[in-house]
């Protein structure tokens, strides 16, 4: 595995601090994490209000959260962290993965969301996501997340979201005074392009991107890339 994966292309060590109740799955991440490169485990906590104090003794980069937890569950504190803790990003790793965690999670300040059959690739990979300022979703609940969001297909050219993707799709420009460029961007991002890729893919430096996608954020008011990937399917902007 790539060292620059877990460092996210930063050269910096992630500090991360596992958070499950069961003591047998606390010590399994602690361990596995413990030997991938770039990962430094801080430490472990058996619930949220433990977590809270760890974090504040520790300042992790990233929390692997469980959700269902005694005392005070994942969602909870991963809004509290989210509030108290900016700096400190939260990637969800559960065995439940029904819509009403994903969202919970999601609107909580979540920034990655896996289930716990994610190997230690797909965990370090999260982790580097978030450490870049991405976002790091298991397909299966992005795929629902999506399905969710999108509303439903009319038939070619009927209905007024036809006609709306049409003129998206004919040259008439795109919604909310987006600039072609940052709608290109927009269109990558909702295809699960990172920063880096999408920096690859239209000749332009990660810095220019991010600029775009800041612009982008604050005209069509989206907090996140979740919420911005939920508009460009909505506006017909991409397409499962």
């Amino acid at each position: 595995m790539a060292e620059t994966r877990a460092e996210g292309g930063t050269g910096m060590t992630a500090r991360v601090l596992v958070v499950d109740d069961q003591t047998v799955i606390r010590e399994g991440l602690t361990l596995l994490l413990g030997l991938l490169p770039g990962i430094e485990v801080v430490g472990s906590a058996g619930d949220g209000e433990a977590a809270l104090r760890m974090i504040e003794a520790e300042r992790p980069d990233v929390v692997l959260m469980d959700l269902r937890m005694p005392r005070m569950d994942g969602v909870e504190a991963t809004r509290r962290v989210r509030a108290t803790f900016p700096d400190t990003q939260v990637v969800v790793l559960t065995t439940y993965s029904d819509d009403e965690s994903v969202f919970a999670a999601l609107q909580a300040g979540a920034r990655g969301f896996l289930t716990k059959s994610a190997d230690a690739e797909e965990i370090s990979r999260a982790i580097a996501a978030v450490m870049r300022g991405d976002a790091q979703l298991d397909p299966a609940v992005q795929r629902r997340l999506l399905e969710t969001m999108t509303p439903p297909a009319p038939a070619r050219g009927t209905g007024a979201a036809g006609r709306e993707r049409g003129a998206v799709r004919q040259g008439n420009g795109p919604p909310d005074g987006l600039t072609r460029r940052e709608a290109e961007v927009l269109r990558l991002m909702a295809r699960g392009r990172s920063n880096a890729e999408i920096s690859a893919d239209l000749f332009i430096s990660e810095a220019t991107v991010k600029t775009h996608i800041n612009n982008l954020f604050a005209k069509i008011g989206a907090r996140d890339r979740a919420q911005a990937v939920a508009y460009a399917y909505r506006q017909g902007l991409a397409t499962p």
